[in-house]
C-alpha cells in the first residue's frame, strides 16, 4: 500500500509539473535609459509574457553599453550567454568572431515582419553578407535647448553652422547670482572616453569632412586618423568651446544625463530623442534643432539592436518570437510614444497614433528629417578598441592635455600596435 501511495503521489506530482515543464525561459540582457524608458519596456514584456504563456522573457538591466561588454564576454566564455542582447549595432562584427550568435536570415525570410523593417536600417544588420540582428530602435542625435533661455539672452535665430553655435554659447554663458563666477553655460560636452562620447562626436567629424575609414573597407587596419583634417577641426571646435569658456563637461561617463540642461545650468546639450520622456516628466520647456553643420549636414544614426545567442534550438526559436514582437508595428508604437524612439517599423510610423503624437512634439520631426543625413558606425571586430581610444584622445583634448593633433597621432600609434 505504501509502494501504492508513492507511485500515485509521485504521478499526480509529475502531471502537475506538467504544464510549467514546456514553459520556455528567455533572458534578455539590457541597457536602456534613463529609467522611465526600462519602465516603458517592462510593461511591454509583461504584456509579452501574459499573451504568450509558453514563453516567459525576463528583463535584466545590466548596465551601459560600455559597462555591459565585459560581462557579454566573460558570458560567451564561460557559455552562459543570455539568450538575447540589446546593444547597439558595432557589436556584431565581434559577436560572429567569437561564434557567439546565430544568424536570423531564414526566420526572418519567413517572418511577416521584415517587409515592415525601415529598409534604411538593414546596412546596421548586415555583415559578410548575413544578417545577425533585429533592429529594436532607432535614432539619431540633435541639440535640445531651452527657449526661454534663449530667448532671455536675446537670441532669435537658431545656429546653423559651427561658428553660429560657438557665439550663441557665448551669448547664453552668464554669472547670474553676481558672484563672478559662472553658473549659466550655454553648452554641455560629455565628458569620459565612452562611447557615448564618440558616439555624439562623429557628426562634426563628418560634418568636417572626415571619415572613420577610409574608402569603402570596413576593417580596423583602414582607420586613419593622423592626417584625419575633420577628426582635427571637430575636436578643435569641441575644445574651443571649453577654451571661451560656454561650455561645461559633463560628470565624468555621464554625458547622457540631461539634469543640467533640465535645471537650467546648462541651455543646449546634443543627446536623442531617446530623452523627450524625460524632458516631458519635467515639465521644463525645451525644443531640438539638427546638429550645426562645418561643411556638411550629418547626424550618427544609433539605436540598438536584439542579438538570438547559441543556446537550443528550442530557445532560439522562442528568442526569435520576441524579437518579432519587438519590432511589430504595436511594440513600436507603444515604445516611440512611451520614450521618444523613433519606430523601425513604417507602418507605426505611419499610424494616425504616431502621427498624432509628432503633432503634440514636432521635436521628434527634427529627428526624422535629418535621419536622411544619418551615418552609421563601422560594425567589424574590435571597432570597441577604435571607439575607446578615439574616446581618450577626445577627452584629452576636451581636459587641455594634448591639443587635437597630438590626440590623434597617439591613439594611431596605438591603433597600429594593436592591428599590426
Amino acid at each position: 500500500m505504501l509502494f501504492v501511495a508513492v507511485l500515485v503521489v509521485t504521478g499526480c506530482q509529475a502531471i502537475l509539473r506538467q504544464p510549467e515543464a514546456k514553459v520556455i525561459h528567455i533572458t534578455l540582457w539590457q541597457g536602456v535609459n534613463p529609467p522611465q524608458n526600462r519602465d516603458v519596456l517592462q510593461k511591454l514584456v509583461d504584456k509579452f509574457n501574459q499573451t504568450h504563456p509558453h514563453i516567459q522573457v525576463e528583463s535584466l538591466y545590466v548596465g551601459q553599453q560600455d559597462q555591459q561588454m565585459p560581462k557579454i564576454l566573460a558570458a560567451v566564455v564561460g557559455n552562459a550567454p543570455p539568450d538575447l542582447l540589446w546593444y547597439n549595432p558595432t557589436i556584431a562584427g565581434q559577436l560572429v568572431e567569437l561564434d557567439a550568435i546565430i544568424s536570423v536570415d531564414e526566420m526572418l525570410a519567413k517572418s511577416p515582419v521584415k517587409a515592415e523593417i525601415d529598409p534604411t536600417l538593414f546596412a546596421s544588420m548586415e555583415y559578410q553578407g548575413k544578417i545577425w540582428s533585429i533592429p529594436f530602435a532607432t535614432n539619431n542625435v540633435g541639440v535640445f535647448y531651452r527657449p526661454s533661455l534663449f530667448k532671455a539672452a536675446g537670441i532669435d535665430k537658431l545656429p546653423q553652422t559651427w561658428e553660429e553655435l560657438r557665439q550663441v554659447a557665448k551669448k547664453l554663458t552668464r554669472d547670474s547670482d553676481g558672484d563672478r563666477k559662472i553658473d549659466k553655460y550655454g553648452m554641455l560636452l560629455p565628458l569620459g572616453k565612452s562611447e557615448f562620447t564618440v558616439f555624439t562626436w562623429l557628426p562634426f567629424m563628418w560634418s568636417g569632412g572626415g571619415e572613420l575609414v577610409s574608402g569603402d573597407v570596413q576593417q580596423a587596419a583602414a582607420v586613419n586618423l593622423t592626417e584625419n583634417q575633420g577628426a582635427i577641426a571637430a575636436l578643435q571646435f569641441w575644445r574651443d568651446l571649453i577654451t571661451d569658456g560656454s561650455a561645461m563637461l559633463s560628470e565624468p561617463e555621464r554625458g547622457y544625463e540631461v539634469n543640467n540642461l533640465v535645471n537650467g545650468k546648462v541651455a543646449m546639450q546634443v543627446t536623442g530623442p531617446w530623452s523627450l520622456g524625460e524632458f516631458q516628466q519635467s515639465g521644463v520647456d525645451f525644443d531640438v534643432f539638427p546638429i550645426p553643420k562645418q561643411q556638411n549636414p550629418a547626424t550618427s544614426i544609433g539605436g540598438e539592436n536584439l542579438f538570438l545567442f547559441k543556446t537550443t534550438p528550442e530557445q532560439q526559436k522562442a528568442a526569435f518570437q520576441f524579437a518579432e514582437y519587438a519590432v511589430s508595428e504595436a511594440f513600436q508604437t507603444e515604445l516611440a510614444l512611451g520614450t521618444g524612439y523613433l519606430p523601425v517599423n513604417v507602418r507605426s510610423r505611419q499610424s494616425s497614433k504616431y502621427q498624432k503624437f509628432i503633432q503634440k512634439f514636432p521635436q521628434i520631426q527634427v529627428f526624422l528629417d535629418q535621419a536622411k543625413f544619418g551615418r552609421s558606425r563601422p560594425i567589424f571586430p574590435n571597432y570597441s578598441r577604435i571607439s575607446d581610444n578615439l574616446g581618450r584622445a577626445i577627452e584629452s583634448v576636451l581636459l587641455g592635455k594634448n591639443s587635437p593633433a597630438e590626440a590623434l597621432k597617439i591613439t594611431q600609434q596605438r591603433l597600429d600596435l594593436i592591428f599590426q
